[in-house]
């Protein structure tokens, strides 16, 4: 079976348990390239309690935000998207602005310049005006601005329902299936109708 390649990629902003649940949920057809810059990795540590590379799903192949020489640098290499989760400021800054200051910057750079989806999950908050023109300039070139806002009509009873709620949401972007979250249901009981 012909495998899908995934670029993943985590950044320095607070979020961590997005990505650990992400990485474990995807199906098995897919190749991760998985991408963390320096920051990332320091507050997966923090959240998750777990050291990063020790954590990281068997199969999913690890490189160094340095390396520019990794496939998905080129758009030769043919990945089916990205996903950024968490995506800092700093990072949707680079890529709004195109600049490719390392390989997760320089490998969503090729997902615009491909016509490929690209998933960005900021979590930060409050936004200010430079954030959100960063956002649109993002979305207007193609990408996804995902930010990490759970739901609450499928009743979450934990962190980890809403958790799994944005993960579902990414993997719905992606065209992957999940089934972290069942679809709205618009005759659920108990909801209001406005």
């Amino acid at each position: 079976m012909r495998k899908n390649h995934l670029v993943f990629a985590i950044t320095g902003a607070s979020g961590a348990p997005y990505a650990r649940t992400l990485l474990r949920a995807l199906p098995p057809g897919f190749q991760v390239h998985l991408v963390a810059s320096k920051a990332g990795r320091l507050v997966y540590e923090l959240e998750v309690g777990r050291p990063f590379e020790s954590d990281i799903p068997s199969g999913v192949r690890l490189y160094d935000e340095k390396d520019f020489t990794a496939p998905f640098a080129s758009g030769s290499f043919p990945s089916t998207g990205m996903v950024i989760v968490p995506c800092s400021m700093g990072t949707l800054a680079a890529i709004a602005h195109g600049i490719s200051r390392n390989l997760i910057h320089r490998a969503a750079d090729v997902c615009l310049k491909e016509r490929r989806p690209l998933v960005l999950v900021p979590r930060e908050t409050p936004l200010n005006p430079i954030h959100l023109k960063n956002m649109l300039q993002v979305s207007e070139a193609g990408g996804v601005i995902l930010p990490a806002m759970p739901g609450f009509y499928h009743h979450p009873r934990s962190i980890d329902d809403l958790v799994r709620f944005v993960a579902a949401r990414i993997m719905d972007q992606l065209n992957i299936p999940q089934d972290l979250v069942p679809p709205w249901n618009s005759e659920s009981p108990g909801l209001p109708s406005d």
